[in-house]
């Protein structure tokens, strides 16, 4: 997965001939300064000592790809994982275009060798593609998320269906179910597969769509199914899979979780911290829930997320997301502020903050913004790029990632890819080894 120069730089050689190796084992502030070099665009760099948060030190703003200008595809739903490479550690990312609200591109996927400094061209992931579907509808695949899996040496690629009819988004969509593809240590794709749950609570849509999950030590994955039948609230429970490099297959699920408020609970991420597992909801009454569990499968009864001294985070339908730290339970959000009141969901800024795990709350000191804002949220919002949909990669013990791919949904559908690199004070052991 050898990277080819970013279109937007002009350090791809200079990127390579450093190789993986030697930047694993150069200090901070050079790894930063080429990491500036590289990539040479649309970098912000901010220190933690500005804004008193103690474990995380900096954060550092990267456009990958410009598509704002229109020169280029609008890149969306950018995920990104770790594996172990030949030389070192190397990173995948899935990706897809957007021309239009939920109307999608064939997934591809773009790899790095240098840490993300330089990216390969994206190229499409076979399996990934449209498909015909029964009427004249096509069939396609949206809400990837890749996660390695360290048993079996595989990535997989988890999404779910999704249908069109002519150049738009059906809004009569069939009944959706999971899909997946795997990504073979020889760099094959597998072909495409649904994650079949025989279960009529699910006959019109189960998904864990845009979820992250978590590799259990024997092997087995554990994720959070959201699921419903049609015309009703869809509820979220806790699912337990086998995966052997190939296959994946439901073991077991656990008690739903319910919220009868139009669409119900969206898009759960499930994480593991310090001995609990940590689910987040995406609901439509104006907030995000959280709930713990001891297995994942059992949960506690969803909470509202609040600020620490009480007072509710008004959301609307959109994601969070969890952000590890071997110290430190973070989240990443949207949510209204003055500054977006007429921005589509108040889906920009993203920010973040801790948790704290005693209360199940949200520390308000340690938030910060994790992407501004940019534009007049309240005279022009559709001038502003919104970020509701992104993710979190733990790359090295003093850096994690949030990827996000900017939308203009009113100004042609255009935006840049983003990643935010988070740098800490003190190391991850949440991190990859390899």
């Amino acid at each position: 997965m050898k990277p080819t120069t970013n279109p937007a730089s002009s350090a791809g050689k200079a990127a390579s001939r450093n190789g993986p190796r030697s930047t694993a084992r150069i200090n901070r502030r050079e790894f930063l300064a080429r990491t500036i070099t590289a990539l040479g665009v649309g970098v912000t760099v901010i220190r933690a000592a500005d804004e008193g948060v103690s474990l995380v030190r900096s954060l550092t703003r990267v456009t990958l790809r410009r598509g704002r200008d229109g020169r280029g595809p609008t890149w969306f739903h950018p995920r990104a994982c770790l594996l172990p490479g030949r030389d070192g550690p190397m990173a995948l990312m899935t990706l897809q275009t957007i021309g239009g609200s939920d109307y999608f591109g064939p997934v591809h996927w773009t790899g790095s060798d240098d840490l993300g400094r330089s990216w390969s061209a994206p190229q499409p992931v076979p399996s990934l593609g449209r498909i015909p579907a029964p009427e004249g509808a096509e069939e396609g695949v949206c809400d990837v998320v890749p996660e390695y899996h360290e048993p079996t040496r595989t990535v997989l690629a988890l999404g779910h269906q999704v249908f069109y009819r002519g150049p738009r988004f059906d809004p009569d969509q069939p009944p959706r179910r999971p899909v997946y593809a795997v990504r073979r240590p020889d760099g094959s794709w597998s072909e495409r597969r649904i994650l079949e749950w025989d279960d009529p609570r699910g006959e019109y849509v189960y998904t864990n769509n845009c979820g992250q999950r978590v590799v259990l030590p024997d092997g087995d994955i554990l994720l959070a199914f959201s699921f419903g039948r049609r015309d009703e609230p869809r509820r979220v429970a806790g699912v337990r899979c086998g995966f052997d490099g190939e296959h994946v297959r439901v073991r077991e699920v656990g008690p739903a979780l319910a919220n009868p408020v139009k669409r119900g609970f969206l898009e759960p991420s499930l994480t593991r911290f310090d001995g609990r597992f940590w689910l987040t909801l995406r609901a439509e009454d104006d907030r995000g829930y959280v709930a713990v569990s001891d297995d994942g499968l059992d949960w506690s009864p969803p909470q509202p997320w609040r600020w620490d001294d009480g007072e509710p985070l008004i959301m609307s339908t959109t994601q969070q997301h969890w952000l590890t730290h071997s110290r430190g339970l973070f989240l990443v959000y949207t949510r209204r502020d003055d500054t977006n009141a007429n921005v589509i969901r108040w889906r920009s800024p993203l920010w973040m903050a801790e948790v704290d795990r005693a209360t199940r709350r949200l520390r308000r000191s340690t938030e910060r913004t994790v992407f501004p804002l940019t534009g007049d949220g309240v005279n022009d919002p559709d001038g502003v790029a919104l970020m509701g949909n992104f993710h979190v990669t733990n790359v090295l013990p003093d850096e994690s990632w949030v990827t996000v791919g900017e939308w203009l949904p009113r100004r042609g559908a255009r935006g840049d890819l983003l990643l935010a690199r988070i740098g800490w004070n003190r190391p991850n052991e949440l991190a990859p080894r390899w």
